[in-house]
């Protein structure tokens, strides 16, 4: 059972069951605009999270598994967003429709959390890490503008905030404890 849970077509097969449910389900593309943004924000987030959960749960098996995975964790969240730009795309049907949107707030905010969260996917492997050397880990930090603009475009499309608070609520509270912890090992003097 430990071989299968760790193998990666297992995992990716978990990552893929909420779009393979949303595909089956027959639904319009504006039905399923709204659970493959979620099921996007909810990856990114998780992704952002592992870190963080590191710290909190003090390297915790379960937090070192999810690390070991957080690429395919991120790779999955574009996955979906771009799920999402496609129901999009269907449901505007046209790219003057399309164009007619693209200076209102709440879409750019979506247009840009993609861009940057393709240019995370495309470098999401060894082959970009070898050739991008200490670029890559700051390719990959674009992971919290996109959260942050993910969050905009989430508050500026629906009229409630409650929705996306509770799922960005977790996030801040653990890059606070996060800066925190780092903020506090600064100042604590090293023992010689």
């Amino acid at each position: 059972m430990k071989a299968i849970v760790n193998h990666r077509i297992f995992f990716w097969t978990l990552l893929a069951l909420p779009a393979v449910a949303a595909i089956l389900s027959g639904k319009d593309a504006a039905d399923q605009l709204h659970g493959t943004g979620e099921w996007s924000a909810r990856l990114l987030i998780l992704a952002l999270a592992i870190s963080p959960l590191v710290l909190v749960a003090r390297r915790a098996r379960w937090t070192l598994w999810l690390q070991q995975r957080r690429r395919y964790i991120g790779v999955a969240a574009f996955a979906y967003a771009a799920l999402h730009t496609f129901y999009y795309v269907m449901d505007m049907e046209t790219l003057p429709a399309i164009l007619s949107e693209i200076t209102i707030i709440s879409i750019w905010t979506g247009w840009l959390a993609i861009i940057a969260m393709l240019l995370m996917a495309l470098t999401s492997n060894d082959a970009s890490m070898r050739w991008l050397r200490a670029g890559w880990k700051k390719l990959q930090r674009l992971a919290y503008p996109a959260a942050i603009l993910t969050l905009a475009h989430w508050l500026l499309i629906h009229d409630g905030v409650t929705a996306a608070l509770i799922h960005f609520a977790p996030l801040a509270l653990l890059e606070a404890y996060r800066i925190a912890h780092h903020l506090n090992r600064r100042k604590t003097p090293a023992h010689a």
